[in-house]
């Protein structure tokens, strides 16, 4: 699953918001086993488990994108649309969060 977002932070604050934004994940969802390891500039490879599975992506932040991909296990696909509409709420609240308080 590939899911994109755009911004209007330009690249660095873009990355600085997905590093926010995992680090607040990793620490409040720790039940989940959350993990990032950025890979580059601006690539951060991630995963967490649910329901006994371990799932595995990656986070590419460009200049005008924030790029979100997600092995999906076949049977947790049919709750992909509401995947996808948690991730983006989650991802337009936080670049409005960078917006208003500059992070």
């Amino acid at each position: 699953m590939k899911h994109i977002v755009s911004h209007d932070l330009g690249r660095a604050r873009a990355r600085q918001v997905a590093m926010a934004a995992i680090d607040s994940y990793t620490a409040r969802l720790a039940q989940y086993d959350p993990r990032s390891d950025w890979v580059g500039d601006w690539r951060a490879r991630i995963s967490f488990a649910v329901k006994g599975l371990t799932l595995h992506g990656a986070i590419e932040v460009t200049a005008t994108t924030l790029e979100l991909e997600l092995d999906v296990p076949l049977v947790l696909r049919p709750f992909k649309g509401i995947a996808i509409q948690v991730i983006e709420g989650e991802i337009r609240g936080w670049i409005a969060k960078a917006k208003a308080a500059g992070i």
